[in-house]
């Protein structure tokens, strides 16, 4: 009995699992008529695109060569106007931030770390930064002056004279004598149209500024020093736009290129008014006041001025406060005199009420670049010496200039021996 109830029980659970089951198929058929694509599917539109994306993916190595790298390129475009205009940007701060700084008179606030500090290294072996870093172009100031220079410059460097009519003569000896050693990179800054024609008729580079009133009256009227004081205002745009100037009067003779012999190791590079190696490169001189008893003798250093008709000049934050004070000092005091001005501005040291200029100089080698003291009165007298090519010669000491331009040319590159004998020493 008890055998038959066990089995009789098994059949009825079998029966049920059974019956779940035939359930569980009839209602999965019901299901699979009424929701054909699944109870939970997603809605038919997102599955298409589904498709036309899986569909994209496999098509894109078909378009990667023109839509995806047109896209690339113009992405790239967009990303280089947009790196182009942050730099823009950070220029004009920096711009801003210099001017603020050195709008501030106190020492601590003008100075501008470069780098992060250094050890110093063994006795003997340390050296200072001789030079200011150059300052960044700025085309804006003058565009058409820098169109003119990206043409004749060589290596961001050119020659520049300024010349009106009353110095027309020495101006042809001047260009001359550079057309002759082949020195590409000059130019001159016409303060009258005359010189504009006649620069034009000689096939020498020449440069006008646009009119302005100060600039033009002086330049068209004024003698020597006035113009001589013209050049401070208007070099101030060459540095701007990045180039080093070795600035020149015209009663010069150029016998070699004088960029193969500039150090550029300073912001101001200047020929001398010295005539020996003391005077030209300094020396102590003793002061002696004998009312002072034991201490009756003081010690000074002297160095004869730099000649602010011939030195070179590099683009830095220096040399352009340089020009700007010489400039400003020469519109206030009309009596000044621009070379005076501009040794004063170099030399002197900051002290209580002034802060003095923080530019490096150095001075020219005075046989190489030789004024016409040094050339008249010592080298034609020494046969050793008469042997020296220097590499111009500035006839800055005497008011015949013309005529001693022209006797240097006929010694220097004609050979005539005699051509520098008819002249004094000095101007008696």
């Amino acid at each position: 009995m008890a055998g038959r109830r066990e089995k009789y029980g098994q059949s009825i659970r079998g029966s049920r699992i059974a019956g779940a089951i035939a359930i569980g198929v009839l209602l999965g058929c019901v299901f699979a008529f009424l929701y054909p694509n699944g109870f939970f599917s997603p809605d038919p539109r997102s599955q298409s695109r589904l498709v036309s994306k899986s569909n994209l993916q496999v098509d894109s190595p078909n378009c990667e060569s023109t839509e995806g790298v047109n896209m690339m390129k113009s992405e790239n475009r967009k990303l280089s106007e947009k790196n182009a205009e942050l730099q823009k940007q950070v220029r004009e701060l920096n711009q801003k931030l210099q001017a603020a700084q050195q709008g501030n008179g106190r020492t601590q606030e003008q100075l501008v770390v470069s780098s992060q500090p250094q050890k110093a290294g063994p006795f003997g072996t340390v050296k200072s930064l001789r030079t200011n870093p150059p300052v960044m172009p700025d085309e804006s100031v003058n565009p058409r002056l820098a169109k003119l220079l990206a043409e004749i410059a060589v290596g961001k460097e050119v020659i520049v004279a300024l010349a009106n009519s009353n110095v027309k003569s020495m101006l042809e000896v001047w260009f001359n004598s550079i057309k002759k050693v082949g020195i590409p990179n000059y130019l001159v800054v016409a303060l009258d149209d005359t010189i504009v024609e006649f620069c034009k008729e000689n096939d020498v580079p020449v440069y006008k500024r646009d009119p302005d009133e100060n600039v033009d009256f002086i330049g068209k009227s004024g003698g020597n020093h006035a113009v001589s004081g013209l050049k401070f205002r208007i070099l101030r745009e060459f540095l701007q736009l990045g180039y080093g100037v070795l600035l020149s009067d015209v009663d010069i003779v150029y016998l070699q290129n004088p960029f193969d012999h500039l150090y550029r190791d300073s912001d101001v590079e200047s020929m001398s008014d010295g005539h020996n190696n003391m005077t030209a490169y300094g020396y102590n001189d003793v002061f002696d006041e004998p009312s002072m008893g034991w201490a009756r003798y003081a010690h000074t250093m002297r160095i004869w001025v730099y000649n602010s008709g011939f030195f070179y000049i590099r683009p830095t934050i220096p040399s352009i406060e340089l020009l700007d004070r010489v400039a400003d000092r020469l519109t206030t005091q009309p009596n000044s005199w621009d070379q005076a001005v501009f040794n004063e501005e170099l030399a002197f040291p900051s002290h209580p009420g002034y802060i003095g200029l923080y530019a490096s100089r150095r001075t020219m080698d005075i046989y190489l670049f030789m004024n016409s003291k040094v050339l008249f009165k010592t080298v034609r007298k020494d046969a050793n010496l008469k042997k020296l090519k220097p590499v111009i010669v500035h006839v800055n000491y005497h008011p015949d200039k013309f005529p001693r331009m022209k006797a240097v040319v006929e010694y220097y590159v004609n050979g005539k021996q005699d051509a520098l004998d008819a002249f004094p020493d000095g101007s008696e």
